[in-house]
């Protein structure tokens, strides 16, 4: 009898441990666990969203006109806006011989023919470097005197008197419809007997970079294209637009001094940089810069550069002995280049497009030229967007 009751209470007490158990995990079971808390998507950067809406506009233009739109033409001196109606053209670079016996209101309502050809906004340039380039102010109709070079701006009154040039200049060139500058000379020049000093700011790696960092903040400020040249620095060099010039400095040189004054330009916002038809030995002794993928590389891996890439003009004499029969405008895509500085527009225009068309050149390289254009012109505000 004691056993069969110990037993029992064995059992009840075993069963009450069981219950409470349960109890317990029931309870533990029922505690409501915290919400997750999903993270909001980060809002896109304005350069996100202008980069987008560049995209959805080039995917609405056909492969010809995107081909078109990588293409910077001298400006024909007849029928320049029957001639971009037909191709829907990146932009016109204008010379001194389109400016000659010109009034203000004559150039701006040229320029304005032009915009109201095109299909997709221009970008029309001009070289105003001041000093001894000044393809607008050597009109008097459009200037009293031609804007002063960056080194005597410099000796008049330092980065001061060089903002207020480039705020003058800007102005100056939007009044004539003038969208780009192809300024500011990025060259590190310090010996006058180079053939690019008289150009240049004339001081060290360290005071040009400043130079050039000063201009492109007015122009970023202003609305106005800018071009930093001559990628990847001149130096001592000959004149290209006569000649191959062959740059045996080593790339420590480079690195150290000539690269310094496009990554000043660069991280002030700079929208383009045009490349240079020298044959630099250390990056690529078989091509000019403007044919090299390998310069081309240098941009935009090292610099860190993503806007626009333009060649200096194809025609040019330095470039003719490299181009082994091919068209130079099809070498130049094939290097890298976003837009071809062009006096022979239909016929390298037709080039590129056969080269896209037979697979030489990829549709998707094309597309993404377009885009950085586009998105150039964006900036600029020739084309508008939600922002």
């Amino acid at each position: 009898m004691k056993k069969r009751m110990l037993a029992l209470l064995l059992g009840l007490l075993c069963a009450g441990l069981t219950a409470c158990g349960s109890t317990d995990t029931a309870a533990k079971d029922e505690t409501p666990s915290a919400p997750s808390v999903e993270q909001p998507e980060p809002e896109p950067t304005p350069e996100e969203v202008r980069r987008t809406a560049a995209e959805q506009y080039a995917d609405g233009l056909t492969l010809e006109e995107q081909v078109a739109q990588m293409f910077f033409v001298r400006c024909p001196e007849t029928d320049a806006a029957a001639l971009t109606a037909q191709y829907d053209i990146g932009g016109y670079l204008l010379f001194a011989r389109d400016f000659d016996g010109q009034t203000k209101e004559s150039v701006a309502n040229t320029i304005a023919a032009y915009q109201n050809a095109a299909k997709t906004p221009m970008l029309i340039g001009a070289d105003e470097e001041g000093g001894t380039v000044v393809r607008v102010s050597s009109n008097p109709n459009l200037r009293g005197t031609k804007f002063q070079s960056p080194q005597a701006l410099y000796r008049e009154g330092g980065f001061d008197r060089i903002t207020s040039d480039t705020a003058e200049k800007d102005a100056l060139l939007r009044d004539l419809g003038i969208n780009v500058n192809f300024a500011p000379v990025c060259d590190v020049s310090t010996n006058p007997s180079d053939f690019i000093y008289a150009r240049s700011f004339g001081m060290d790696a360290e005071q040009t970079g400043e130079y050039v960092r000063t201009v492109v903040t007015q122009m970023v400020s202003d609305k106005t294209g800018m071009v930093l040249k001559h990628f990847p620095g001149y130096g001592n060099n000959a004149d290209t637009h006569t000649g191959i010039a062959i740059d045996e400095r080593p790339m420590d040189t480079f690195r150290q001094s000539d690269f310094l004054p496009f990554e000043a330009g660069i991280e002030s916002g700079a929208q383009s940089v045009l490349v240079s038809h020298n044959v630099v030995n250390c990056m690529d002794a078989d091509r000019p810069a403007s044919l090299s993928a390998e310069v081309h590389r240098i941009l935009r891996e090292e610099l860190g550069f993503d806007g626009v890439i333009l060649t200096d003009d194809l025609i040019m004499d330095a470039i003719r002995d490299y181009t082994g029969g091919e068209n130079a405008a099809v070498l130049a895509v094939q290097a890298g280049n976003d837009m071809l500085t062009s006096s022979d527009f239909v016929t390298q225009y037709n080039a590129v497009l056969a080269a896209v068309q037979d697979g030489t050149i990829p549709e998707s390289q094309i597309h993404a030229s377009a885009v950085r254009v586009i998105d150039w012109k964006m900036q600029l505000g020739l084309i508008s967007y939600d922002a």
